[in-house]
């Protein structure tokens, strides 16, 4: 297998440091704050959604009526993609950012003001879906402005630490939705948190309105665009003018192979921080603060080992390193869910733990690889359709279909199954990837 990172790297920038740091900590600020607020409702959804805006029939059917919900933002995500990814490659990464922020912001603190089902009645759920796909939207069009705004102001030999800065959003994102349930649970009755705490941690996320405004006001457009905005204006009346246009007619399998590659890392992580927390409290009885505060500490290991993968990525290459945690994710599916069914914090943790370094070891280097796999004039839009696509059909059906699974199998190797065969898919593209980057 080829070990080379892709076939577009991106062009060395001479920018100051001081303004690459400067990118560097906004592109990962705004990349925690939006999914900050993206998994607070992956939480909420796992705990108290189900009930409170999809009261009808089991307990069972309102937790797939809100993981459902919670899906319809993944399936949202590539719109997002598109719009941001054309403008973005046409007008600017740090537009479309700020605008991601914005729209973030205002869609989770609707969600935290919005009265239930009880209160409001049908008009309940059919609000708290829209907001979500207004979450999905934004998240679709944030990832790919934060990762280039870092990956392309990146020196030489350093595109793979400088895409980690962004990629780290998701634990710190995770560390503090979790944070702020286990304060909202500590310093409250269960009643309370049904009733009012939960929405505590949705109204927080309007901060991200802050984040945008400072980016709008202190950061610079990458120097990389601008100089692909000279050659976007000589083609600006032809038909190549659009990047959706080009991908699709030229890349389309490029996309459709990064998105392969990648399901298996979105769809495991998703069962990790939602679908274990609902299995393991309403199935195997384990406490919810507990499982919570696991969560959150395998989170913060992450915050170590995707920086150092991605460090690791920039010596050795990317798709290395990439191919090694996608194996160590299939081969450790059956072994985790047989510490999980234990019941046991002490093996959830473990197992949790073990998983979550794979992860880690994929997530690294992934920003710059899907930069790398693109020229500048369409590199929004071809990464950004790439990692929403996993997304789609990873982590957004992950949850719902690993309820569905326990629910028709009645054991949880049916999910590790499911883990297995994505992570065949994965390999199978990473291959395809590396073949192809060998030929050119």
């Amino acid at each position: 297998m080829d070990m080379a990172p892709s076939a577009h790297p991106v062009a060395t920038t001479a920018a100051p440091a001081v303004n690459r740091r400067r990118v560097a900590t906004a592109a990962a600020l705004a990349s925690a704050v939006e999914w900050y607020d993206y998994f607070v409702f992956g939480i909420a959804a796992a705990l108290v959604l189900g009930d409170l805006y999809f009261p009808a029939g089991s307990p069972t059917a309102g937790v797939l009526a809100s993981f459902a919900t919670f899906a319809v933002g993944f399936l949202a995500r590539p719109l997002g993609g598109i719009v941001a990814g054309q403008l973005g490659d046409k007008r600017g990464r740090k537009p479309m950012l700020v605008l991601a922020l914005t729209l973030m912001g205002l869609a989770t603190t609707g969600i935290g003001l919005l009265p239930t089902y009880e209160t409001i009645g049908v008009a309940a759920p059919i609000l708290l879906v829209t907001f979500r796909v207004l979450q999905g939207i934004a998240v679709g069009a944030q990832w790919g402005g934060a990762m280039l705004m870092a990956t392309e102001y990146a020196p030489e030999g350093k595109r793979g630490i400088y895409g980690s800065f962004v990629q780290l959003g998701v634990p710190i994102g995770v560390v503090t939705a979790n944070t702020v349930f286990l304060l909202a649970g500590a310093f409250t009755t269960d009643a309370e948190f049904a009733a009012w705490a939960w929405r505590v941690p949705f109204l927080v996320g309007l901060f991200v309105l802050v984040l945008a405004w400072y980016i709008h006001t202190r950061v610079e457009e990458t120097p990389e665009f601008r100089e692909a905005e000279k050659k976007l204006a000589e083609k600006e009346k032809s038909e190549q003018s659009s990047p959706l246009r080009t991908i699709l007619k030229g890349h389309l399998g490029t996309v459709l192979l990064a998105g392969g590659s990648f399901a298996v890392n979105t769809a495991t992580f998703y069962i990790i921080i939602t679908g274990v927390l609902d299995y393991t409290t309403r199935e195997l009885g384990m406490k919810k603060s507990a499982v919570l505060t696991v969560s959150l500490c395998i989170s913060l290991t992450q915050l170590v080992l995707i920086p150092a993968a991605a460090a690791l990525s920039d010596k050795i290459g990317r798709i290395r390193i990439y191919a090694i945690g996608a194996t160590g994710i299939g081969l450790w599916a059956v072994p985790l869910f047989l510490l999980i069914d234990t019941g046991s914090l002490l093996w959830l943790a473990v197992g949790t733990f073990v998983a979550s370094c794979f992860l880690s070891i994929m997530y690294g280097p992934q920003a710059a690889l899907f930069a790398e796999l693109f020229t500048p004039e369409m590199r929004y839009t071809g990464a950004s359709l790439g990692y929403q696509i996993a997304a789609v059909l990873g982590g957004g059906l992950a949850p719902f279909i690993m309820v569905l699974l326990l629910e028709a199998a009645g054991t949880s190797m049916a999910v590790s199954g499911y883990i297995i065969v994505l992570a065949v898919v994965a390999l199978l593209s990473i291959k395809v990837l590396a073949d192809r980057a060998r030929s050119r």
